[in-house]
């Protein structure tokens, strides 16, 4: 009996062994920063908000167009034509022929340099928040992507874990059917590997979702992303 103790007591410390070993893998070499450049890339491209700012961008500068050309709304352009030898009591004139007259709007001139401004202003406002979404849109991709990554080494550990403790239930399932171990350290193999499987089925379903999440930014499946 003290020599069936032994051999378990050894194999339970195997087991934590390669447990923590693995428990300290770190998900860094895992991260791949050239596919994660594409990734934000392809967010920037296919990302329906973006196109959405740089429409509204472009409706401004349109805008702004508009307001520098209005200065030609000041001036008023207006003709009289008088045949030469003509005389009329209602419109009296001393010249003969075409005449052209031009007139200012003084109020105008003192509203188109302050409406060109704002415009200008909104423009440049336009601009800026398309570059502040565009860094906050970056920023999003890569906290999506590290937690895939995350989840991704999560599954790697729990399916370690399990495999461990499949390989620890068949020699205690084997030791049990020679009568070298009893049914309480079967069943409580069973048990943990009960819970790693559970444990590795929410890593999984993490793992699924952390995808999901990225690729709503991306606009497409991360696998089409090369």
């Amino acid at each position: 009996m003290c020599k069936l103790l032994k051999h378990i007591y050894l194999l339970a410390i195997f087991c934590a062994a390669c447990t923590l070993t693995r428990a300290q893998e770190s998900m860094l070499k895992d991260v791949d920063y050239a596919l994660l450049q594409k990734l934000i890339q392809t967010a920037k491209a296919n990302y329906p908000r973006v196109k959405q700012m740089q429409h509204q961008t472009l409706a401004v500068k349109a805008s702004l167009d508009a307001t520098r050309l209005a200065w030609f709304d000041i001036l008023s352009f207006s003709y009289l034509y008088s045949p030469n030898n003509s005389t009329t009591l209602v419109n009296p004139s001393l010249f003969n022929g075409y005449q052209i007259g031009i007139s200012l709007n003084l109020g105008s001139i003192l509203q188109k340099g302050p409406n060109v401004r704002r415009a200008r202003e909104e423009y440049y406002m336009a601009l800026e928040n398309q570059a502040e979404y565009m860094l906050s849109l970056e920023a999003q991709v890569k906290q999506r992507y590290f937690l895939y990554v995350q989840q991704l080494a999560a599954i790697r550990l729990r399916t370690y874990t399990v495999t461990d403790l499949e390989q620890t239930m068949q020699e205690t399932r084997y030791k049990y059917e020679k009568g070298e171990a009893t049914l309480d350290e079967l069943n409580r193999n069973m048990t943990a590997l009960t819970d790693q499987n559970n444990s590795k089925m929410t890593a999984e379903s993490a793992f699924l979702i952390a995808k999901s999440s990225l690729e709503e930014l991306l606009g497409k499946p991360l696998e089409e992303v090369k």
